[in-house]
C-alpha cells in the first residue's frame, strides 16, 4: 500500500488490495457515540469496492471478528482507525489511562495483522469530526 500521497489514493490502493473473494474490515478505536458517522464507511466502502465489508468498534472486535482477521485465510485487507483522546481516564489500581490502553491494543492488532502480512492502512485522526468527514469524502 505504500507510495500513495493522498488519502483517496490510499484509500483506492487499499480497496485494490482485496482479493476477488476477499473482505476489507474497518476497525475502529474510536468513541461509538462521538465518532458514529465512522459506521458510515463500511456502506461506502462496499459500494465502492463491490466487496464485503466489514466494520467493528475496538476493542469489542478483537475478541470476535479480531481473531478471524490474524487466524483466518489471507483473504483481508484492513483499514485501522485510531484518534487522539479527548482526555484522560485513568485505569482504577493501573499506573496508565484508557487512552494508553487503547493506543497499546491498537498496536498489537497492527503487529498481529503486519505479521501475518495482511495488508493494512491506519489512519491516526487529530481531528476526529474533520477526519472522518474527508476519509468520508475521499472514499473512491
Amino acid at each position: 500500500l505504500g507510495g500513495a500521497d493522498t488519502l483517496a489514493a490510499a484509500l483506492q490502493a487499499l480497496v485494490a488490495a482485496i482479493p476477488d473473494t476477499g473482505f476489507l474490515a474497518i476497525m475502529a478505536y474510536l468513541d461509538r457515540q462521538d465518532d458514529a458517522s465512522a459506521a458510515d464507511l463500511r456502506g461506502e466502502l462496499a459500494r465502492s469496492s463491490g466487496n464485503a465489508v466489514t466494520f467493528g468498534w475496538a476493542p469489542r472486535f478483537l475478541h470476535s471478528t479480531g481473531q478471524y482477521h490474524k487466524g483466518g485465510p489471507q483473504a483481508g485487507v484492513f483499514l485501522q482507525l485510531t484518534a487522539d483522546p479527548d482526555g484522560q481516564l485513568d485505569v482504577p489500581g493501573r499506573p496508565y489511562d484508557f487512552a494508553t490502553l487503547q493506543a497499546a491494543q491498537a498496536g498489537g492488532d497492527r503487529q498481529a495483522l503486519a505479521g501475518r502480512d495482511r495488508p493494512l492502512l491506519h489512519l491516526h485522526l487529530t481531528d476526529r469530526a474533520a477526519g472522518l468527514g474527508q476519509l468520508l469524502e475521499a472514499v473512491p
